[in-house]
C-alpha cells in the first residue's frame, strides 16, 4: 500500500463510484483532490488512455490544484472504487504536511522520470534538423522553467487595471 494513503485521517470525507463515473474531467476544475482506497481508474488524455491504476494512495487532480489549471487529463472509474476526497485541497495539504510531502515525492518521481526518459531521446537524436532535434529545447525549457512572479498589464499597456 502507498504510504500516502496511510496518512489521510480516518474521518475524510470517501466517494464511492461505479464504473464508468468520470471523477476528473479534462479541460474542466472540479477543485478536489482524489486519492484511490480501493478499485482502478484510467487516466485518459484525448481519445487516448494512458494509463490504468489500482495502487492504493494514488493521487489524482494534484496538478490542477496545485497550479490552479484545468485538468490535464480525463480520470473515469474502470471499476467499482472508492476514494478520499479533499474537497478544499490546499487546507488540506497545508494541515497534513506529510501527505503534502508525500505529494512532492510523488511529483519528483514523475519529473526524474520525464527528464530521464528526454535526456534519453536527446542522445539517441542529437545533431538531427527534424522535429527530433528539438528535444534538446524542449529539455531546456523544462529543467529552466521557474515560477516568475509577474504583474497585471503588458509592455505595450502597463497599467495594472488592465488584464
Amino acid at each position: 500500500m502507498n504510504r500516502l494513503l496511510t496518512y489521510c485521517p480516518p474521518y475524510m470525507p470517501e466517494r464511492k463510484v461505479s464504473p464508468g463515473d468520470i471523477l476528473l474531467e479534462e479541460g474542466k476544475r472540479a477543485g478536489v483532490l482524489l486519492i484511490l482506497i480501493e478499485g482502478s481508474v484510467e487516466i485518459v488524455k484525448g481519445e487516448y488512455q494512458i494509463d490504468l491504476i489500482s495502487e492504493p494512495g494514488s493521487v489524482f487532480g494534484e496538478i490542477s490544484v496545485l497550479l490552479d489549471t484545468p485538468h490535464t487529463a480525463t480520470v473515469r472509474a474502470a471499476t467499482a472504487a472508492r476514494l478520499y476526497v479533499a474537497e478544499d485541497p490546499l487546507a488540506f495539504l497545508r494541515s497534513h504536511p506529510e501527505v503534502a510531502l508525500g505529494l512532492s515525492k510523488l511529483l519528483a518521481k514523475r519529473l526524474y522520470a520525464m527528464t530521464s526518459y528526454l535526456v534519453d531521446l536527446k542522445r539517441q537524436f542529437e545533431g538531427r534538423g527534424d522535429h527530433f532535434g528539438m528535444i534538446d529545447e524542449v529539455l531546456d525549457t523544462l529543467i529552466h522553467a521557474q515560477d516568475e512572479e509577474h504583474e497585471p498589464g503588458s509592455d505595450r499597456d502597463p497599467d495594472p487595471t488592465v488584464y
